[in-house]
């Protein structure tokens, strides 16, 4: 007998595998000699186990099979992904099975009548975008890591990424979502209506679950239609007055709207400048910020003659001290390469704290000059980037200096992390809570929240066996 991450007694793993191997296969259920060199932790810093066996079933049937034998024996698992995720969710903690979803894999049916997708939950985003862009629409999430990240942790994280502020985050995308419960029932999955209002909404409380709840095998995703005009902009800016400035006008006069506004401070524009030269600087000298701003709409001709007529009102007026149009695909292309390029920090900046923090959109320039000032004050020399999704509040603070020790991380965590609850900002913008940040939820949820969520919790997954440790304190 030995005790899981909520203190429930536990029959041990001996027999859960030897029950899942039976039932599964040993083509699905495989032991740790078998592993071969196989990663079982995130794109976080967070350590992870070897977990005591690795679940690769290829059907919602097999799903269900192998959390009805874990629900028996008391056997905890983690579901993993594409292990693209910055907060420690997908990592095995010890004594853990892992279930990956990378054999469930595939586009089950495009509806261009209702303009939906279903999908398994291990197809990954990229494959998605392309699948919806060949049938003539767009599936509107998009993030730097859409080669390897997965639609079920996507969903899983409730993933935001570069066009939340026009289309919303994951669960704006969803219509249903096909999950296995910890019993190993089976719920949802084939639902294509945009109305449904009947009851509690499982497909919204599964979103940003991160495994705990259910584990996602399928969703049907809302399509929108696929824009005949993309134009793009990178701008360089007099102060952060004129950045809000900027996205509040683009949003009452551009016809198709913004759908996306990207904003980074010098410190991150210098930094990608430095470290890679081969992506093209669009403007000439340096400004007090840089904003990469994007509006999709039906009309190429109305589209353009707005969107630079709109430039040159905000040039004229003083809003904008410069500014590069995109002139093709590939002008906007290299634009998006230079916002894009945190996909290279593991090679660039090795080492790193990464922080993905929220505010209103008004605090989040004083926001992020109370968080440099800060950090500077104890760490002069630290390299400090700041950039995000400004549209919707989203700031990503990325910190480094050489050397950092245990102490050191853990003391500028505390600095940041201070702040953001001190101005009532969020601890998690788009990453989740996952490991690393659950001692940190209490900053932007009050207790009555914290309590509703574990009750949640023990309702589902009573003996707390779906991705214990993580997200929500038991």
């Amino acid at each position: 007998m030995q005790e899981n991450h909520a203190g429930v007694r536990t029959t041990g793993g001996e027999e859960a595998i030897a029950a899942l191997r039976n039932a599964l296969g040993a083509d699905v259920v495989s032991l740790p000699a078998e592993f071969g060199n196989r990663q079982f932790a995130d794109w976080s810093s967070t350590p992870a186990a070897i977990p005591v066996a690795l679940v690769r079933p290829r059907t919602t049937d097999e799903v269900a099979t192998a959390l009805r034998i874990c629900h028996q024996y008391r056997q905890s698992v983690v579901t993993q992904g594409g292990m693209t995720g910055h907060a420690g969710g997908a990592c095995v903690l010890d004594g853990e099975i892992a279930l990956s979803l990378e054999r469930m894999n595939g586009i089950v049916e495009i509806d261009p009548v209702s303009a939906t997708m279903t999908v398994l939950a291990g197809t990954p985003l990229q494959l998605v975008q392309e699948a919806a862009e060949q049938a003539g629409f767009m599936f509107a999430l998009d993030l730097g890591a859409r080669g390897s990240c997965t639609i079920g942790g996507n969903i899983a994280t409730n993933a935001g990424g570069n066009r939340v502020i026009r289309y919303g985050m994951m669960r704006d995308q969803l219509l249903d979502v096909e999950a296995v419960l910890a019993d190993g029932s089976v719920i949802g999955g084939q639902r294509k209506m945009i109305k449904n209002n009947t009851g509690y909404d499982l497909r919204n409380l599964l979103a940003g679950s991160e495994g705990t709840l259910a584990v996602i095998t399928s969703a049907v995703l809302r399509l929108r239609a696929k824009p005949r005009a993309v134009s793009t902009a990178w701008c360089g800016m007099p102060d952060y007055d004129a950045v809000t400035t900027l996205l509040g006008r683009a949003q009452e006069r551009l016809p198709a709207g913004v759908s996306a506004f990207e904003v980074m401070w010098p410190s991150y524009a210098g930094f990608i400048r430095q470290r890679m030269p081969e992506l093209r600087a669009p403007l000439a000298g340096d400004h007090a910020y840089y904003v990469l701003i994007e509006s999709c709409g039906a009309d190429p001709e109305r589209q353009d003659a707005a969107f630079e007529a709109f430039l040159a009102d905000m040039l004229e007026a003083g809003v904008i001290v410069d500014a590069a149009i995109a002139q093709s695909e590939s002008d906007a292309a290299a634009f998006w390469a230079i916002r894009d390029a945190p996909a290279e920090y593991p090679r660039l900046i090795p080492g790193r704290i990464s922080f993905d923090i929220s505010f209103a959109v008004a605090q989040a320039g004083e926001a992020a000059q109370r968080c440099d000032e800060r950090l500077r004050a104890r760490w002069p020399q630290a390299t400090i980037l700041v950039y995000g999704h400004l549209g919707d509040g989203n700031l990503h603070v990325v910190v480094q200096e050489p050397d950092w020790t245990k102490q050191t991380i853990a003391d500028v965590k505390k600095v940041v992390y201070e702040l953001t609850g001190e101005m009532g900002g969020s601890v998690s913008a788009e990453h989740g809570i996952g490991e690393e940040k659950l001692t940190l939820l209490a900053l932007s949820r009050s207790p009555a929240e914290l309590a509703a969520m574990k009750a949640i919790k023990l309702a589902l997954d009573p003996y707390n066996l779906l991705n214990p440790g993580k997200v929500i304190a038991m």
